[in-house]
């Protein structure tokens, strides 16, 4: 599923995946950013006319499941970000041992979807105002994120922010970062599609965990997604 390097972002995982960030790295050095700099952009290739998006929310089988409802995104993967560890393990990052964030990467058609509409899916599946985890899931690795590709993603983001916290909708200072993008690392294949493939452990999770609850009474049972 993860044979190649996408946009510069995602990179396989093992001695294929250190070949890929290589790759990916010299490109950079080729663009002038130098040695020592900053992961490589993903916007380095993309397909013409498709848009990335990366948002951490804590667990991502419950982020991943409502950006693949949505008319426009092309795919949704599940994955670690935002450390500085090569080829991160699922152990590793749930356990903290990592720089890493659970995140979710997404595909999208910006002629069928906005990023707009794919910040208010991410605020609406998440506790925006929740500074150590989310939900159960408590930890650095389950702070949210919204990791910007572009300079416009970055000012989007920021906007949209602003206009949560203006809303009055939470009491609470939104705990929200907006980041730049880095390298992405798919997770383990078993829980890429989890809500499909263990829809009911999924489901029971996602409610025992507070999620559900949560967006239930903020947003009303029509914005749970899956």
């Amino acid at each position: 599923m993860f044979e190649r390097v996408r946009c510069g972002l995602v990179a396989r995982r093992g001695a294929a995946g250190l070949a890929a960030l290589a790759m990916a790295l010299a490109m950079a050095l080729a663009l002038g950013r130098g040695a020592g700099a900053a992961p490589p952009s993903p916007l380095d290739p993309r397909a013409a006319g498709e848009g990335i998006a990366v948002f951490a929310g804590g667990c991502f089988w419950c982020i991943e499941a409502p950006f693949e409802a949505v008319d426009g995104v092309l795919e949704a993967i599940s994955g670690y970000t935002g450390g500085p560890e090569v080829s991160p393990r699922y152990e590793d990052v749930s356990a903290g041992r990592t720089g890493h964030l659970e995140a979710v990467w997404v595909r999208f058609d910006p002629a069928r979807v906005s990023y707009e509409r794919l910040l208010e899916v991410f605020w609406r599946n998440i506790n925006p105002t929740q500074a150590d985890g989310q939900f159960a899931d408590i930890g650095p690795q389950y702070r949210t994120a919204i990791f910007a590709v572009t300079p416009a993603q970055e000012a989007a983001a920021r906007a949209s922010r602003e206009a949560l916290a203006r809303s009055g909708r939470f009491s609470a200072p939104i705990a929200t970062e907006v980041r730049p993008a880095g390298v992405f690392w798919p997770a383990e294949d078993y829980h890429q599609d989890y809500h499909r493939k263990s829809a009911g452990p999924y489901l029971r999770y996602k409610r025992g965990s507070g999620r559900a609850g949560f967006i239930e009474r903020e947003w009303g049972a029509g914005a749970r997604g899956r």
